[in-house]
């Protein structure tokens, strides 16, 4: 039985946070196949054939690598980080916290390409433009933010900072 393509995404997703929440991107996915049911998280029954083809996936894509073949030890790539960024941007929901996130920013005309994705990914993943370098979100997002800002090196043009007194 083939496994839908929104699953599939979903493990792959799955494993990619867990490692970028382990310390060092490292986990032992021996515990994690015979004890699957702390990691449940809206996934039904993991089998080892679906999280072994995972791993595949992620391996092939250069988003993991293997440090320890007898205690089935995986860690994060620095692709695999910056993905693992990326997918926490694009998934943080849940009740608001009154906290406005707001994302400031002047990159220079030489690294227009930069600007002009980060303007891009800014709007996929929920920002609100005030003016053309001001964007705000309700989504508490400001760390893995930070993390993506410096990854693709912007850090220098951009301030993101929170605020619970926004009023005109």
């Amino acid at each position: 039985m083939a496994i839908p393509q929104t699953k599939r995404r979903t493990l792959t997703n799955l494993i990619l946070l867990i490692l970028e929440k382990s310390i060092d991107g490292y986990a032992r996915f021996e515990d994690f196949t015979y004890h699957h049911y702390r990691y449940h998280y809206g996934i039904p029954e993991l089998k080892k054939r679906t999280l072994s083809q995972a791993l595949k996936r992620l391996r092939e894509r250069g988003l993991i690598e293997l440090i320890d073949d007898q205690k089935l030890a995986w860690r994060l790539t620095d692709d695999g980080k910056m993905k693992a960024v990326v997918e926490q941007l694009r998934s943080q929901e849940g009740k608001w916290d009154d906290k406005w996130r707001i994302v400031i920013f002047d990159i220079p005309e030489k690294r227009r390409s930069a600007r002009d994705l980060f303007r891009h990914n800014l709007k996929a993943w929920g920002f609100t433009p005030w003016q053309q370098s001001v964007w705000v979100t309700k989504k508490n997002c400001t760390g893995p933010l930070r993390e993506y800002i410096k990854n693709i090196g912007i850090e220098d043009w951009v301030l993101v900072f929170e605020s619970d007194n926004i009023g005109r």
